[in-house]
């Protein structure tokens, strides 16, 4: 045996690949699941190079306004890309409307999945019928607060 089929045979054993490793967290079966749901939900989605472009911003200045809750995204495409649902912007930046209901439901302990979720699925209890997002554009901030902190307990 060769030096170099001894070595193809420690890589196999050792399920060594000369292929560099995809550091791309992949999502679990309940983030897929949840991002189905919300394809259904929300109808635009913006990527974040689009997002840095609308706003003349740097990519790591849009990954900070994910991190603070400035805005929120998901893993989405089989890119698995994040992506923005893009009613949360107002004249390309971040609604501000948004950071402190994503702050109280954050701290409360919903992934960003399921913010989303709580966002954009329709309840008939909230002003108008619609999703809290809807009553956000409605102008009922502090009702959608109200909700949030109660979700969030």
């Amino acid at each position: 045996m060769s030096v170099g089929g001894s070595l193809d045979l420690v890589n196999d054993e050792l399920n060594v690949s000369s292929q560099p490793q995809d550091s791309t967290p992949q999502p679990s079966d309940e983030q897929k699941r949840r991002a189905a749901a919300l394809e259904e939900l929300v109808d635009a989605w913006v990527s974040i190079p689009e997002l840095a472009e609308m706003q003349g911003l740097r990519l790591n200045d849009v990954r900070r306004q994910l991190k603070d809750g400035d805005l929120v995204g998901i893993r989405r495409t089989e890119s698995n890309a994040v992506y923005v649902p893009a009613r949360f912007l107002v004249d390309n930046a971040p609604a501000p409307r948004l950071k402190g209901t994503v702050t109280v439901l954050r701290d409360g302990g919903m992934s960003d999945e399921e913010l989303l979720e709580w966002l954009f699925t329709p309840d008939a209890t909230l002003p108008g019928g619609g999703s809290a997002m809807d009553a956000f554009d409605a102008g009922f901030v502090t009702e959608v607060r109200r909700r949030a902190m109660e979700s969030a307990l």
